[in-house]
């Protein structure tokens, strides 16, 4: 066991003081101080780059079983750890202890998952044309990966982006969100416990001040060949655009606008258990929370009204690490402030208050139900990262596949029915990356995860995740 808080940054398998000096980890709950972390800064990052080159060549030419068994130790060592480092999660980003507990095991099942995946990297043996000709296709690794990952899911996401690029023969450098880093840090020392090579994972945490610079850097680099990104859409724009005159391999996870259909067909029980899990994981601080949730106009009387009683009978808000506890803070103050006055113009726009939409001290906000929401008000038209549910009627089918689909967003949808038939056409019909139908939770190591439009490009975990991180080569024999 390594219960040991770290805040030291992890460069070229050493613990190094940011030449920025440190920068504050704030606990949203109780608006405490957790600990000073390594402000790392360009030349920071570009040590952490240079490192991770260094080592590029020598990780590439392992042998698969050995990186195969690598993984499988981080997977072990992060288990083994499950419970300090899910109280650190819960302390710097204020969700629930059961929630942080279950992040770090969903982490641990992608260098299990990838472990095995990598012993799986088939080519190709392609007919020829010609009898003299013999053509075939291998993988090979990238280089090395940039990884930026984001505060809702600080360990969950690093697990899932450097299990894939070490399987692939990648090396890495991870940029933590500046509101997690303790976390990314405790999976460095999970890395350095399971002997995964000096160089093979960078860790370098930063301010919210040194962000875009450091950013750049990453994207700058010729010595950088993948760059990953979970986070906004805004922000992954910017990034895309900054790749460009070095053309990287990009793979981005954005934001999301996901749909939750309720049809006149559905069991409404397992609707609501449906939407309370969309809708009330990580308190709302999801990229795949339900967002615009529509509900049949013949059915949305009797739903609001079970919806409600759910959400008095199951949802208890407060610090993360206190027994019984579902709900938790909002990030950071800028969010909570864009969240309330959200859900204020809506409610000043029409919509009509059922549960909460009151602020409970601090960074606190009361599980909200809104209903008499149109398409027009906030809570409908941008991506709410809160506790808020925002019910919209519709009439048909038709209707609401175009209202669901009135969105530049695509990452994930739900729906819930019985009609065996308007599953296959609404399946088909919405414009996003993944479809739950009557199930809120779809991330697993063995799917695909990942959106289409400005959801973002690519694809993470399954066996689809490798591609990210690899190359396809062509070679032709002359015989």
């Amino acid at each position: 066991m390594s219960q040991q808080l770290v805040t030291r940054a992890w460069v070229g398998g050493k613990w190094v003081m940011g030449r920025g000096g440190t920068f504050p980890v704030m606990d949203p709950a109780t608006g405490d101080e957790i600990a000073k972390v390594a402000d790392c800064t360009v030349e920071d990052v570009n040590a952490a780059i240079e490192a991770a080159a260094a080592a590029f060549e020598a990780w590439r030419r392992r042998e698969v079983k050995e990186r195969a068994a690598i993984l499988l130790k981080v997977r072990d060592c992060l288990l083994q750890d499950k419970e300090y480092i899910a109280t650190i999660l819960s302390r710097e980003n204020g969700k629930p202890f059961a929630e942080a507990a279950g992040e770090v095991g969903f982490a641990a099942s992608f260098f299990e998952w990838f472990a095995e995946e990598s012993r799986r990297q088939y080519g190709e043996t392609i007919p020829s044309p010609v009898s003299s000709k013999r053509m075939i296709t291998i993988r090979q690794p990238v280089g090395v990966a940039a990884l930026i990952t984001p505060w809702n899911f600080p360990i969950g996401m690093i697990g899932r982006k450097v299990a894939a690029a070490l399987a692939a023969g990648c090396t890495c450098v991870v940029k933590p969100a500046e509101d997690t880093p303790l976390t990314a840090l405790l999976f460095a020392k999970a890395c350095e416990r399971a002997g995964v090579p000096a160089g093979a994972v960078n860790v370098v945490p930063c301010s919210r001040e040194r962000v875009q610079e450091v950013g750049a850097a990453l994207c700058d680099s010729p010595r950088v060949q993948a760059l990953s990104f979970t986070g906004s859409t805004a922000v992954g724009q910017w990034l895309y655009s900054r790749c460009g005159p070095s053309i990287k391999k990009l793979s981005l996870e954005l934001g999301g606008d996901a749909p939750f259909i309720v049809f006149p067909s559905a069991e409404l029980t397992r609707a609501v258990e449906g939407l309370m899990a969309a809708k009330f994981r990580n308190t709302g601080q999801t990229c795949v929370t339900a967002n615009r949730i529509f509900v049949h106009e013949s059915i949305h009387d009797e739903f609001v009204s079970r919806y409600a009683a759910a959400m008095d009978a199951e949802l208890k808000t407060g610090c993360g690490l206190d027994k019984g506890i579902n709900q938790g803070p909002i990030i950071n103050k800028r969010q909570f402030d864009r969240l309330v006055k959200m859900v204020n113009d809506s409610v000043k726009a029409g919509a009509k208050t059922v549960r909460g939409g009151l602020t409970a001290g601090g960074l606190f906000y009361t599980p909200t139900l809104l209903t008499g929401v149109t398409m027009d008000m906030p809570v409908a038209t941008n991506e709410i990262f809160g506790p808020v549910a925002a019910i919209i009627k519709f009439q048909t089918e038709e209707e609401v596949i175009r209202l669901a689909n009135t969105t530049d967003r695509g990452l994930a949808g739900y729906f819930y029915s019985n009609d065996v038939s308007q599953v296959w056409r609404v399946a088909e019909a919405l414009e996003v990356g993944m479809v739950g139908v009557n199930e809120p939770m779809i991330s697993t190591c063995e799917a695909p995860f990942g959106g289409v439009k400005t959801s973002g490009l690519g694809k993470e975990g399954s066996k689809h995740g490798l591609d990210e991180y690899t190359h396809l080569k062509y070679i032709c024999f002359g015989i």
